[in-house]
């Protein structure tokens, strides 16, 4: 009998992690005048009851995945997201701090979202030249990238031959992802709230398997 070649179906290399990154729902909307909460300086805000929803969607999609650890960041809106994920599984969340949100300096806890909307010179400078820096007190892209890569292949080095859930926000996504690419800064900012991309990381090296899944959520 002639033997037969069939298409390979990928599977992660031997010693990989395999590494859902999670967007946080939607959170509180931005007010002039009303400063959100914080954390050592940076916008603390809750769920708004559209990203409760969205939770819950990620914790139904996500439920029969055979997860070795959820990671949250420092801030609640991750907490909050992963919950519904959490109860279904049983799985303490571990914080990775270095996943936490690009820091926004003067325009942090809320005012980043008014001066975006109302296209803020130093908002469109950002954009331009793909340089959170630009942004007054703002940590810059350099930094931002330098702090995500670490806390990714801290979790990498943890679990090696895992599949991993990290519930994280739309900047670290950016930066992840551009990372694993290569791509330009802020080629991949836009992740949607709820959605689920992926990479795989082995060593330093990290592939891009999947970019702002949000089937769960239609």
């Amino acid at each position: 009998m002639t033997r037969e070649y069939r298409q390979t179906v990928y599977a992660p290399p031997a010693g990989a992690v395999d590494l859902l990154l999670i967007r946080h729902g939607e959170s509180q909307p931005a007010r002039p005048g009303e400063l959100f909460a914080h954390v050592n300086g940076q916008g603390d805000p809750a769920l708004h009851p559209e990203g409760e929803a969205q939770a819950r969607a990620v914790g139904a999609r996500l439920k029969n995945e055979p997860l070795a650890a959820i990671y949250v960041t420092t801030l609640r809106r991750t907490h909050q997201t992963a919950a519904p994920l959490v109860a279904h599984l049983g799985l303490a969340p571990q914080v990775e701090p270095d996943l936490r949100e690009v820091f926004l300096g003067d325009w942090d806890r809320g005012e980043y979202r008014i001066r975006a909307a109302n296209d803020d010179p130093a908002f469109i400078r950002a954009k331009e030249r793909q340089e959170w820096g630009e942004i007054p007190g703002a940590e810059t892209t350099a930094q931002l990238h330098a702090r995500v890569r670490a806390g990714l292949l801290r979790i990498a080095a943890r679990h090696p031959d895992q599949r991993v859930a990290a519930f994280v926000h739309g900047g670290v996504i950016g930066a992840a992802m551009a990372m694993a690419c290569g791509s330009e800064p802020f080629a991949f900012h836009g992740a949607a709230n709820g959605s689920i991309s992926r990479l795989v990381i082995l060593g330093e090296r990290m592939v891009v398997r999947g970019f702002n899944d949000v089937a769960h959520l239609s």
